[in-house]
């Protein structure tokens, strides 16, 4: 359920800042404190920010850091740079979607576990390479997998 008042409560507090140009900041923060930008968030940003609903939106989809729904218990952040894929990180999707239940790209239907792309993660030397909830992860090979998965199962 959506808590407007406490969407409004958090934007208000943020915009006694007085910060230029809080659009950024301000989605990182609601995005910290409710876990996602809510869509309902939209409206009440726009007003406080003298910005249109489309401004706004079209910041929320084009940076793919902000989530419009709540995220999944673990986020699983696998990186799909060059220089992972170049050291096996092919394999390492595959098996790390199957340990886990879930397509790369999506949550797992009971919102334990999500699988997200990343690309990048400045390991490169160390791939393949993961977030697991903001936790880097480096050299994963198979057996660090099964570990993962075990993690975020528990």
């Amino acid at each position: 359920m959506t808590d407007i008042a406490g969407i409004q409560t958090a934007i208000d507090r943020f915009m006694q800042s007085d910060m230029r140009g809080a659009l950024l900041p301000l989605l990182h923060a609601l995005q910290e404190e409710f876990g996602h930008v809510d869509p309902a968030a939209v409206p009440l940003i726009a007003d406080a920010l003298n910005l249109s609903r489309a401004e706004v939106h079209g910041v929320i989809s084009f940076y793919h850091d902000f989530r419009t729904e709540p995220p999944a218990r673990h986020v699983v952040k696998l990186c799909r740079a060059e220089s992972c894929q170049s050291r096996g990180g092919a394999a390492i999707e595959a098996q790390l979607s199957h340990q886990l239940g879930v397509a790369m790209g999506h949550s797992r239907k009971d919102g334990q576990v999500a699988l997200e792309p990343v690309y990048c993660l400045g390991l490169c030397a160390i791939g393949p390479n993961a977030l697991v909830d903001d936790r880097p992860v480096a050299r994963i090979d198979s057996a660090r997998v099964v570990a993962i998965a075990n993690e975020v199962e528990a």
